[in-house]
């Protein structure tokens, strides 16, 4: 009698312990999922690449580009839906020339932004003194962005990604960006002096136009192995002339190339000007093309333009 009476009970507190077993899993599966920590962050506080301080409530649904890197930076961490304007010079990737336009880059059309609404504009420094203090009179909401070099890039795609609920891939997309730069510096930062060759880039051609050591186009020279012949002249992008060139007799001359119908002028230039004869680059057959949007956008593309530098001044190097 006591053995039945024992077992009873035994089965009795088994059932009483999987009844409570199953009410708590059956709650903790009907519980509110836990929001991305990209949600909780909202609102957020900011600063913005000149060194305002900037409120974002919520996560934007409506943005407004006011520049082709930025652009560029907004569909690199697939954000396109929410891309509602962009400049006329706003070409890359393909699609974004279908997004509706707000202006030229330097000749923003205040009004058709009023139209739209949107939540974030993401601006550049050229825009600060006029453009943006007209967009925040209005009540919009508006980032400045400045990146100097490629660590600035950087941080802008960081920024951009952490006030529109993309940290995560901001993040990703930084990484791989700084592990392409890496493979480059890897190989160029041990080489020696004398095995780096004197690079002339040409920015334009009429007035002669390059880059000194304040430029993002002096940083992918050098990180790419080279030295830059105009890094000491005064002015981010210094006219240049065809004495001092002669003199410091560059072993290659890189021009940039694409821009509307003047888009070969410069690699012309380094080509055919006569005066040019007797230098290195000259002699050797040693004058290339780049994409000027992979060395003077600061954008994703800009990792691009330093391999492709790297290509062009080490071609022992990089195959």
């Amino acid at each position: 009698m006591k053995s039945k009476l024992y077992k009873s009970v035994k089965l009795y507190l088994a059932l009483v312990i999987l009844l409570s077993l199953f009410v708590a899993c059956t709650s903790s599966y009907t519980e509110e999922p836990v929001p991305p920590v990209e949600l909780s962050i909202f609102p957020a506080v900011v600063t913005d690449q000149s060194g305002r301080t900037i409120e974002i409530e919520k996560i934007p649904e409506k943005i407004v580009s006011l520049a082709p890197s930025n652009t560029e930076i907004i569909y690199a961490l697939n954000l396109e839906d929410s891309l509602v304007g962009v400049t006329r010079y706003c070409d890359y990737p393909e699609a974004a020339q279908s997004k509706q336009k707000i202006g030229e880059f330097s000749n923003i059309n205040i009004e058709k932004i009023v139209e739209i609404q949107p939540d974030l504009i993401l601006a550049t420094s050229m825009h600060r003194d006029e453009v943006v203090p007209q967009l925040e009179r209005l009540g919009l909401t508006v980032l400045i962005f400045n990146p100097k070099d490629i660590a600035t890039v950087l941080e802008s795609i960081e920024l951009i990604g952490s006030v529109t609920g993309r940290k995560k891939e901001a993040s990703q997309l930084v990484t791989e960006m700084r592990n392409r730069v890496k493979l480059v510096t890897d190989k160029t930062d041990a080489l020696p002096e004398i095995q780096k060759p004197r690079v002339f880039y040409i920015l334009w051609h009429d007035p002669l136009q390059t880059v000194n050591s304040e430029s993002r186009i002096h940083e992918l020279i050098v990180k790419a192995g080279g030295i830059n012949i105009a890094r000491d002249l005064n002015g981010i992008y210094p006219t240049i002339s065809l004495e001092v060139i002669i003199l410091a007799n560059p072993q290659l001359i890189i021009a940039g190339g694409g821009h509307g119908s003047g888009e070969n002028l410069p690699l012309q230039f380094a080509l055919n000007e006569l005066r040019l004869n007797e230098i290195d680059a000259r002699l050797n057959n040693r004058i290339y093309v780049i994409d000027s949007d992979l060395t003077n956008r600061p954008g994703p593309r800009i990792v691009d333009g330093l391999e492709r530098f790297a290509e062009l001044i080490h071609p022992e190097l990089f195959k």
